[in-house]
């Protein structure tokens, strides 16, 4: 018990890899073993992880990183086992292990061959997702994204759909390109630091030392591993015959946690990389705000022209991730916040989305939205789970899509209108493809005798779907909980790499109550109590982030 309270990260992080090689031991032959042994051990890999919600410390004096773990590990390079959590990892490691027990559950019935390899592949995907999450250690950090790589690759490859093997090898080669490139830039940074470590923190302060030319290339080099991850447009192209062609489980862990993986990169990573010279920094926050508005509106209006449910959902993440990049380069606390928590809405939302076309795939083989119609009449609590998935999933208030998208919107409102007005042409057309993906399939005469007489939700796929809804409901109803813990992680983001929001926040603050006065000419440049940090000119045009601490 000491050790578990002393190396808990190290406990929650290789309880799947003990499930994996008890597995090894469980004869071949044996399916039922290896479904209950892998069911087993994902939900102790959940139940572990669940002290971590209730031993974080909110106290501001607490450390940014808790539960930390350090050992030598490769002393010759500087490379160490280093672990920790701040509020960001802390919920998308909770969000792992819970889709984690969700997705292998949810396997019980679906996976009829290679059971035991399958078990095994899925617990060492979990190692993986979560390792990256806790690393604090550059070395450590690569290998664990690197691991992640070759289970989703087999998983894709083995137990997909009829073009399992382009889609699988389409996934690995994008993947490991941007994982090579990500490469250099980690060693770029060690070397250039010349601090014989790959401690995270210590290499992130030495970048801000470096020249702008430096920066810059290193920012673009991790750039291409987590734009491709998660994935950015035009860097999407992968995901769509990845989601299609991968099992139900597969498409549930891929969407919910694996592209959480490029949007925790850039928050964790791309951020303070970036150029402290604010010419270069401006130029990168409006490309990177530029595709994301794009993503928005290309991922939800290729949405409309799919015919498979599936492939329509897997679109639907190219949208709706486009969102929490949004919000992480507006570089506000707004936006930051209300990006992670949209990380983990949609982990829910789309989850819980691909759990439905999963149960609908496992009855009639077919993804084909032409081939349904009318189901609400033999599924009825089928019927009542999807739309609170499908109104969760298009940000109806009350559900847990609406705060997210709410918060990044009023984060990005700061920076500059044009960009919120854009997103929102994006949130109608988003509940356009999900209203009507959820008319052709649930309402109207059951047009086809096939599903005449489907049967409803067992209990295993209730026990699947229900805590994704009572999430949805709690998240929606009460986020207070969820921005505690972001809030003391996000404010260092945001004083490091927009130090200047807090201070022109608390310089017009005094202002509030004297009268309006109208800005005079020699003013138009100057930073505006509604745009804190940024340079707003005074034709509404676009902004510019604030010079960084070293520029002031």
């Amino acid at each position: 018990m000491d050790f578990y309270h002393t190396h808990i990260l190290t406990v929650v992080l290789f309880t799947p890899l003990v499930g994996a090689l008890v597995l090894l031991l469980v004869p071949r032959e044996n399916e039922t073993g290896h479904r209950i042994i892998g069911n087993l051990f994902a939900l102790i890999g959940l139940v572990v992880s669940l002290p971590l919600m209730w031993r974080f410390s909110l106290d501001p004096s607490a450390p940014r990183y808790q539960f930390m773990e350090n050992a030598d590990w490769i002393p010759s390079i500087g490379a160490h086992y280093t672990l920790g959590l701040d509020g960001i990892s802390l919920l998308l490691v909770m969000l792992t292990t819970l889709l984690g027990a969700i997705s292998i559950l949810s396997s019980w019935s679906a996976i009829k061959m290679r059971t035991k390899e399958y078990y095994i592949l899925f617990l060492l995907l979990q190692v993986g997702m979560l390792g990256v999450f806790m690393a604090l250690d550059f070395f450590l950090f690569y290998m664990f994204w690197e691991v992640m790589l070759v289970p989703m690759y087999f998983l894709i490859g083995v137990w997909g759909s009829d073009r399992r093997l382009y889609a699988a090898i389409k996934f690995f080669l994008y993947t490991l390109v941007g994982s090579v490139i990500m490469l250099l830039g980690i060693l770029a940074l060690y070397f250039k630091a010349n601090a014989n470590t790959f401690d995270i923190p210590t290499l992130l302060a030495a970048a801000a030392q470096l020249d702008t030319r430096t920066q810059v290339l290193l920012f673009w080099a991790f750039f291409f591993a987590f734009a491709i991850k998660v994935p950015m447009f035009p860097f999407h192209t992968w995901l769509p015959d990845a989601h299609t062609e991968a099992p139900t489980a597969g498409s549930v862990i891929l969407a919910g946690v694996l592209l959480k993986m490029g949007t925790y990169g850039f928050i964790r990573f791309s951020l303070p990389l970036l150029p402290t010279d604010a010419a270069a920094r401006h130029k990168i926050i409006t490309i990177m705000l530029v595709l994301s508005v794009v993503g928005i509106i290309y991922g939800a209006l290729v949405c409309m022209m799919q015919k498979d449910m599936k492939k329509l959902i897997a679109y639907s993440s190219v949208s709706h991730l486009a969102f929490c990049t949004l919000g992480i380069f507006a570089l506000t606390p707004n936006g930051l916040s209300g990006s992670v928590i949209q990380q983990i809405n949609h982990g829910i939302s789309t989850g819980a989305l691909f759990l439905i076309v999963g149960v609908l795939y496992e009855r009639r083989h077919t993804r084909l939205i032409s081939e349904y119609g009318g189901l609400s009449t033999p599924m009825p609590n089928f019927a009542a789970i999807y739309m609170i998935a499908t109104l969760s999933s298009l940000g109806l208030p009350l559900l847990n899509g609406f705060i997210g998208e709410f918060v990044i919107l009023r984060g990005t409102y700061e920076v500059n209108v044009r960009y919120v007005a854009w997103a929102v042409i994006g949130i109608v057309l988003g509940a356009a493809y999900l209203l009507w993906l959820y008319q052709r399939v649930m309402f109207g005469p059951v047009t086809n005798p096939a599903n005449e007489h489907l049967p409803d939700l067992n209990a295993r796929e209730y026990a699947t779907l229900i805590p994704l809804v009572i999430l949805a409901f709690w998240i929606g109803i009460y986020p207070k909980p969820l921005f505690q813990v972001l809030e003391r992680p996000v404010q260092q983001i945001v004083e490091q790499v927009n130090p200047g929001y807090y201070g022109a926040e608390r310089a017009s603050a005094p202002a509030a109550a004297a009268p309006a006065v109208a800005p005079s000419p020699a003013d138009a440049g100057q930073a505006m109590p509604g745009m804190p940090g940024m340079s707003m000119p005074m034709s509404g045009g676009e902004t510019s982030p604030a010079p960084a601490a070293g520029n002031k």
